[in-house]
């Protein structure tokens, strides 16, 4: 029978693990505040607002939400990055992007600081990744969502070292970052994508599969065998239902040894990663 892996469970012990350093925190006189930084009203930046609101609330943290207009200016929303980056009651800064397309998003990223930059939107960090350089005690943030991916394999104690990992997805949002992460833990990583010559035969020789691809019901039960575990990060809406990249029927008809659930997997865990970079610019900045 296949193990589901839930991300709730990841979610909360992680968040449980920051609430003593968030207290710490505070007796310093340093309260863990995260910008939100908003242009308009897309309902999927709203939903996970509200979300993230409420997982730094359980852990005694502090969100700002910066709405913008619609029809705000370029240079209102750079002058906005500005004044946070200057402001020492802010910690860190999210951007919810994609920006719409009249705007310059590559100008903006580049104002960001690099130390409030806590989901990875700037080259420095970037570089971080890609250099081994995010974690404690180092500089750099990995982006939370590949991060959510690494964190719930922690919890759920799967050692990746010496498993062949096949990354579908090569984005530089999810699946290069996440490849650069998985090599750190001494995984042997296949990045392959839609393009990918024979791409079902690619994913049976994975012992983890981690799909990122962004295309719903991609990942079928050609691609899986028996005694695989699979990561599904993809997040869509088809006829009304939340669906991932994997074919949960498909996925249905092979005994797999553990997989994710969509919705309720990785993208359960992406807030409470966003709360722990937060905590650490925060321990940074004491």
């Amino acid at each position: 029978m296949t193990v589901e892996w839930k991300g709730a469970p990841v979610a909360k012990a992680l968040t449980e693990s920051l609430v003593p350093r968030v207290e710490a925190l505070k007796q310093d006189g340093i309260l863990p505040t995260l910008a939100v930084v908003r242009v308009g009203e897309r309902e999927d930046d709203l939903s996970y607002e509200r979300g993230l609101c409420k997982r730094f609330a359980s852990a005694g943290a502090e969100v700002r939400v910066v709405a913008l207009p619609a029809d705000a200016p370029q240079e209102e929303l750079e002058n906005t990055v500005r004044t946070l980056n200057e402001d020492g009651g802010v910690h860190g800064i999210l951007l919810f992007s994609p920006l719409p397309k009249r705007y310059d998003e590559e100008r903006v990223r580049k104002l960001l600081s690099p130390r409030k930059d806590v989901d990875c939107l700037t080259d420095a960090n970037a570089f971080c990744v890609y250099a081994g350089k995010c974690g404690p005690g180092l500089p750099g943030f990995a982006p939370c969502t590949p991060q959510a991916v690494v964190e719930l394999l922690d919890f759920y104690g799967y050692d990746l070292t010496g498993k062949n990992v096949t990354v579908v997805g090569r984005s530089a949002v999810v699946g290069k970052p996440l490849a650069m992460l998985l090599l750190q833990r001494n995984a042997t990583v296949t990045v392959c994508h839609t393009r990918t010559r024979d791409l079902p035969a690619v994913c049976r020789n994975a012992d983890l599969l981690v799909v990122c691809a962004g295309k719903a019901g991609l990942i079928g039960a050609d691609c899986l065998r028996e005694g695989m575990c699979v990561v599904d990060v993809g997040i869509h809406v088809v006829d009304g239902k939340l669906c991932g990249d994997v074919d949960a029927f498909g996925a249905s008809r092979v005994p797999l040894d553990a997989c994710t659930p969509v919705p309720g997997g990785v993208g359960a865990v992406t807030t409470a990663v966003l709360l722990k970079h937060t905590v650490q610019a925060a321990e940074r900045r004491a």
